[in-house]
């Protein structure tokens, strides 16, 4: 190497020496917890798990609802987070409510 490369690679390895100085520890700026930001994320758990009343139903349309978007498409489990279990069998009955016309497979074909 040159001498001119050395000379900046050392001034570059100063400069970082420095500049880790200067900030803290990447745990203290983190907090004490250890998780950084504002917003602490609450725990997913599956709504058909926690309440075992609650009963996947193709002809309960009231229920199905709540896991099909406006444009009638199913919401996937990391969104509604339920389990995989629960998902499989919304898919179904989601699937055989729009066969019996108790749910519409686009928003064209609503009401």
């Amino acid at each position: 190497m040159s001498e001119e490369n050395i000379e900046k690679t050392e001034s570059t390895t100063e400069s970082s020496a420095k500049a880790a100085e200067a900030r803290p520890a990447r745990s203290q700026r983190r907090g004490a917890s250890g998780r950084g930001g504002k917003f602490q994320r609450r725990r997913k758990f599956c709504k058909f798990c926690a309440d075992k009343t609650l009963v996947i139903d193709h002809k309960d349309p009231a229920l199905l609802s709540q896991f099909v978007s406006e444009r009638y498409k199913i919401i996937p489990s990391r969104v509604t987070s339920t389990c995989a279990k629960h998902q499989r069998q919304l898919t179904t009955a989601i699937k055989r409510a729009r066969v019996l016309a108790l749910l519409a497979f686009t928003p064209l074909h609503h009401k």
